[in-house]
């Protein structure tokens, strides 16, 4: 069994140790005394939370970004993790949504009755149907840095399904800004928190892996376009199209599951306001593990997750971010992907999965080796596909997704 002892990224003041007097003590006073999102004391409040960080955009082909987050990885607590299980189950004793303060919790986010987009400035919790909640993260990386934690009473371990996906394209269409992107690492893939959740965070700049060229492979029988990137140095899968949202986001999670089953771990990313989603199988925890990453990239101390492999690099030491090459960008993602060769052979495992999925719902798949778009696209093309496809899109500082 494969272990590397990880510090998990704190998302939560309350993400700490606690002596059994102090708990005690906590009780005696009000539930459990930390005014958390458990059943002794669970009610609605919300935070704001503002958060200035520093970066630049490198130049280069792709315009990776690099931004420095000096003692963020100070603000941890020692754990193990597993990176050789992707599906673990639930622990109740150890850090989970479920022990966050109700301060913390920014709204409630769930399908309205009758399609309409309603706000309610105080809305009850229904125990017996468990919410699903929109809580701020307490070490962020960039504006509005949030996670969305599905039906986050019923304590679902971390592993997609098609209804909590489907949640995830759902935020991502209602924020109607492409600035605003979510991610989602698995365990094994740098998931810190084995409690099932997404992060998410406004980003005024095209990421680099948008702009990388594509060559279409197949089209589902629901109409979703499956492509592959190139000239990337992550391997990886991009979805966009479909008849509706629920088609695009049930062949993605179908491939997702299959990952998971297949224990493999992987990234994704969400973007142009759901219409896009980036699937990255990577091993860089693994080969960490096993003594195959260099000491020079250990030393940076990036665990290069869902952000990073989209080429928002997030550097822990002033060195790093002041010696930031699109070469150093390059050579650290390059240990995080797939063999060409396992990446293929991966592929096909989705793609079956994808198949099975297409079958059942009476759909004929499409094969098409296309053309490939060999030029990476500019910042300004890209622009002009997220205003295309997200007409809400502003510019300057992005509109906040939380309601008044």
């Amino acid at each position: 069994m494969l272990r590397i002892k990880r510090v998990p990224t704190v998302v939560s003041n309350y993400q700490k140790e606690e002596t059994e007097e102090a708990a005690a003590a906590a009780r005696r006073v009000s539930g459990c005394g930390r005014n958390c999102l458990n059943k002794c004391c669970i009610q609605g409040a919300c935070l704001k939370c503002l958060y200035e960080i520093l970066f630049i955009v490198i130049p280069g082909q792709y315009g990776f970004i690099a931004q420095l987050n000096e003692g963020r990885h100070l603000k941890k607590r020692p754990t193990e993790f597993r990176v050789d299980k992707v599906l673990q189950p639930f622990d109740g004793n150890k850090f989970n949504f479920t022990k966050v303060g109700q301060e913390e919790v920014l709204f409630q986010f769930e399908a309205s009755e009758d399609g309409e987009v309603q706000f309610h400035p105080s809305a009850p919790i229904d125990v017996e149907n468990s919410p699903s909640v929109v809580a701020i993260n307490v070490s962020p990386i960039e504006y509005g840095h949030v996670l969305l934690i599905p039906r986050v009473l019923e304590c679902l371990p971390q592993r997609i399904d098609r209804d909590s996906f489907l949640l995830a394209l759902y935020m991502a269409a209602e924020a109607g800004n492409p600035y605003f992107r979510l991610g989602y690492n698995s365990l094994g893939a740098f998931a810190t928190i084995n409690h099932l959740h997404f992060q998410a965070y406004y980003m005024a700049l095209p990421f680099p892996i948008e702009k990388a060229p594509t060559k279409k492979i197949i089209s589902t029988g629901s109409g979703v376009k499956i492509s592959e990137l190139l000239n990337y140095p992550v391997r990886g899968l991009v979805f966009e199209g479909g008849n509706s949202l629920e088609d695009l986001s049930n062949t993605v999670s179908d491939a997702c599951i299959c990952l998971q089953e297949n224990n493999i771990p992987y990234n994704v990313l969400i973007a142009d306001c759901g219409k896009r989603i980036f699937l990255l199988p990577q091993c860089y925890a693994e080969k960490q593990a096993l003594g195959e990453v260099s000491s020079e990239l250990l030393d940076t101390q990036v665990n290069p997750a869902v952000w990073e492999i989209s080429g928002h690099m997030v550097l822990k030491r002033k060195k790093d971010y002041e010696e930031a090459s699109e070469e150093n960008a390059w050579r650290l993602l390059a240990e995080v992907s797939l063999s060409e060769e396992r990446y293929q052979e991966v592929n096909a495992l989705i793609f079956e999965a994808i198949a099975r999925g297409d079958d059942a719902n009476g759909g004929v798949a499409e094969s098409v080796i296309g053309e490939a778009d060999a030029k990476p696209k500019s910042g300004g093309e890209v622009d002009a596909i997220n205003k295309n496809s997200c007409p809400a899109m502003v510019s300057g500082t992005p509109e906040c997704l939380v309601l008044q």
